[in-house]
């Protein structure tokens, strides 16, 4: 469909819009009041409107203030004049306030919803309350299952846009039910009023691209609508100034792309804390608890509990699977073995002091941190390798493994490199720091083929040589703290601030780099909790108060949040053959975020 230029007055206004497949104008909150600047200035937006070409004008809520039939009636008289097919729905104003109790908008739009099809769009719109209440908005449930019934019969081999007043986020108590109802579809946007500005947002369930549009009056002489070109592969919007050409505002594709996200399902609620991350198999979750027991539940969503051992103090390193066993760091000094199938105790290790640290098994031998040491076991013969001593605190975090070396951090502010093989100490690194609470001895190193990068309570991200141990950079551009990953194609590290922002640095060359950020929408945050990629390529990260964010790294936006809790989440562990995500959180909760 071509664009028509657009007259006003004597002069010639031509807006540098994408072709496009469809045109829909948007008004809303114009808050039209008999006498009112409003009033004369929807008119002269009707006039603006019916020298565009248009398939569509939706009036998205709030056309009044006080729902009065006097108001209503004005305001219809004036939206009579558009000459393109028009689609009304009322906002907050004309449910919240009304004297008809809300029968007038029936009466003269004949519903409070509609449904209509535009080259391969279809377009739907509900209404959104409150009804006669001050309440938040709600979507009457009738409306729920028409709008379920519509698109079942009306959208194969189409693409849906859905219209309310409100945003799919809290300010719509059923949100999770209208978006629910949308998700079977190939929705590729959601547009609303309702806060009078632009903003794109992602929906606070099921994953839909979502636009707020400008009021008629914000202020200052601000007067307009807004402008949707869909074509066949993005949603543009444009902000419409009378008497003015449009001006891009924002965008998004119009491909419906496939949900890449989880669905949350609690396994297993404990009677005690869990300080502890998840080992996990087919069969079956180890952890232990703030009781000092190492239990094993079935995983198989039942919280059926399989066996439980008492240590005899509380437990904050995760278990480690080898083999047939599982080996269990304890607080109590002790390195315990344990069969995984019956949860007998087969052989205890006593320990100078209390074991925190995560382990790691590679190649049937077992890396652990303790107190004032560094071990290397043969998991096979269950015995010692070897012993690196010359730490002056203990470890808390787990090491990384590669190539021979073994790299970890401990709280006497150094990073340690160590052969492998031998334990020798190939360097130490530390940021120069004398407290030790600001080295890096909760952190999970990044370790690439050339360089190793921390965080730490600093506030600094460093890349440190890994042939030498010498600092190649140092960053602190962001309130970095303990939590990093890395992508699983090793391009890119993660970090989480303490501003709750997901960074993205770029692995390449002997410069710092930074690629991205996102805010994860957590405000302020501490929790030391490692930053992880799944298979499917999407980043999760925890918080210090219960959520587990997921954000898409090639979007490079901010998914969705899962609020499983109140307290910190403890680790974010991922089944390699499944993507599925498993956590704890230290009130005792289980959950398995399964990969869709």
């Amino acid at each position: 469909m071509k664009i028509k230029n657009l007259l006003v007055g004597a002069m010639m206004l031509i807006a540098p819009m994408a072709v496009h497949a469809a045109r829909i104008i948007v008004l809303a909150d114009v808050h039209v009041v008999p006498g009112n600047e409003c009033e004369k200035k929807l008119k002269e937006a009707v006039a603006e409107i019916n020298a565009l070409e248009a398939d569509l004008v939706v009036m998205n809520g709030d056309l009044c203030n006080e729902g009065s039939d006097v108001e209503l009636y004005n305001v219809k008289s004036i939206l009579d004049g558009i000459n393109h097919p028009l689609c009304v729905l009322p906002g907050n104003h004309e449910t919240t306030w009304s004297q008809s109790a809300t029968k007038t908008i029936f009466d003269l739009w004949g519903n409070d919803r509609f449904v209509t099809e535009v080259e391969d769009l279809v377009i739907v719109g509900i209404a959104c309350g409150p009804y006669m209440k001050m309440g938040d908005g709600h979507i009457k449930q009738e409306d729920i299952y028409w709008l379920r019934e519509t698109l079942d019969a009306k959208s194969k081999g189409k693409r849906v846009i859905s219209f309310n007043h409100y945003p799919l986020l809290k300010d719509l108590d059923n949100y999770v039910d209208y978006c629910e109802a949308l998700k079977p579809y190939p929705v590729i946007a959601h547009v609303n009023g309702h806060y009078h500005k632009y903003e794109k947002y992602l929906s606070a369930a099921g994953d839909i691209n979502c636009m707020m549009v400008r009021s008629l009056d914000r202020k200052n002489g601000d007067y307009g609508y807004t402008i949707m070109d869909v074509t066949a592969d993005s949603v543009l919007f444009y902000n419409k100034r009378l008497g003015m050409d449009a001006v891009k505002v924002d965008g998004f594709t119009a491909v419906p792309q496939p949900k890449r996200d989880f669905v949350a399902t609690k396994l297993f609620a404990s009677d005690a804390s869990i300080f502890t991350r998840l080992a996990f198999d087919e069969k079956a979750i180890y952890f232990g608890t703030s009781l000092g027991d190492v239990k094993a539940v079935a995983n198989d969503g039942s919280g059926r509990e399989l066996w439980s051992v008492a240590t005899g103090a509380s437990l904050f390193a995760r278990p480690v699977i080898v083999g047939d066993y599982i080996v269990v760091p304890s607080a109590a000094k002790e390195l315990l073995w344990i069969k995984k199938s019956n949860g007998k105790v087969v052989q205890r290790d006593s320990s100078v002091g209390a074991y925190v640290a995560d382990g790691v098994c590679v190649d049937r031998q077992l890396y652990l941190g303790g107190y004032k040491k560094f071990e290397k076991w043969d998991v096979a013969k269950r015995r010692l390798i070897w012993r690196y001593d010359s730490i002056n605190n203990y470890c808390q975090a787990a090491p990384v493994i590669d190539g021979g070396e073994v790299f970890f951090g401990a709280w006497d502010t150094n990073l340690f490199c160590l052969d492998a093989k031998t334990g020798e100490l190939k360097w130490k690194w530390n940021n120069g720091k004398r407290n030790n609470q600001l080295g890096p001895g909760n952190v999970v190193p990044v370790v690439l083929d050339d360089k190793v990068i921390v965080v730490a309570p600093d506030r600094f991200m460093t890349a440190i040589d890994r042939k030498t141990g010498q600092t190649i950079w140092r960053n602190k551009d962001h309130k970095y703290r303990e939590s990093l990953g890395v992508s699983n194609d090793r391009t890119r590290v993660y970090a989480k601030t303490m501003d709750g922002e997901l960074v993205a640095v770029s692995t390449a060359g002997r410069e710092f780099e930074e690629l991205w950020m996102v805010d994860m929408k957590l405000g302020y945050e501490h929790a030391p909790c490692i930053v992880a990629e799944n298979g499917n390529g999407l980043v999760i990260a925890g918080s210090r108060q219960g959520k587990v964010v997921v954000v898409d790294p090639v979007a490079k936006e901010y998914l969705h949040t899962f609020e499983l809790g109140v307290s910190e989440i403890n680790g974010i562990d991922v089944d390699a053959a499944t993507g599925d995500v498993y956590v704890s959180l230290i009130e005792g909760s289980i959950y398995r975020l399964k990969a869709k």
